[in-house]
């Protein structure tokens, strides 16, 4: 079943009914998952389940309640080992039909709302891109396997001294300095 990417999880707000909620279940089938594992630069893509409800917010606006499920599998950002992560999270959206007043563009700064979840009522309300959206913003964003051990890293041009971290530490060359003055001293 293909329903990620087909138009019937996309909503069209005039047909959403306010007296009751409007249940989705998004289960995509392996080409999907694969685009959407590309499209995020995953090593594979398994178990997605996105499901929930659309109901009615007050008398114009919609809420979006659901649950993601997925498995992620990513490369360990030390070891380049894959990482399998589990994702179980609650999504929610708020369409607003008057978004609140964050400030004009020619402010230089804007205020954040102080609901995250609002974003604009439009026409439709598209399933499929929350998924997206929801997936993208809760993969690890630096995997690591659970025995990675990041050691010290030296590099530097032929016929050089590398620098090493001792050396990068801010107060390392003063301590050098004051020990060489306190020997100089004790003389």
């Amino acid at each position: 079943m293909s329903s990620s990417a087909s138009s019937e999880n996309i909503f069209r707000v005039a047909d959403l009914r306010q007296n009751r909620p409007t249940p989705f279940e998004l289960r995509p089938d392996a080409k999907t998952l694969s685009a959407l594992a590309d499209a995020l630069e995953l090593t594979s893509l398994r178990k997605v389940t996105f499901s929930g409800e659309i109901r009615a917010y007050g008398k114009s606006d919609w809420e979006l309640v659901g649950k993601l499920g997925a498995t992620v599998v990513q490369p360990c950002v030390v070891t380049l080992e894959p990482v399998t992560t589990r994702i179980d999270v609650p999504v929610e959206r708020r369409f607003l039909a008057q978004m609140p007043d964050l400030g004009n563009e020619e402010d230089e700064e804007i205020e954040m709302p102080e609901d995250e979840n609002a974003e604009p009522l439009e026409t439709h309300i598209d399933v499929n891109a929350i998924l997206h959206e929801a997936l993208a913003l809760n993969i690890p964003q630096f995997p690591r396997a659970d025995d990675a051990e990041l050691k010290e890293a030296v590099f530097t041009e032929a016929g050089k001294k590398a620098m090493t971290d001792e050396d990068a530490r801010p107060f390392a060359g003063l301590a050098a300095l004051r020990d060489q003055l306190g020997s100089k001293e004790d003389e």
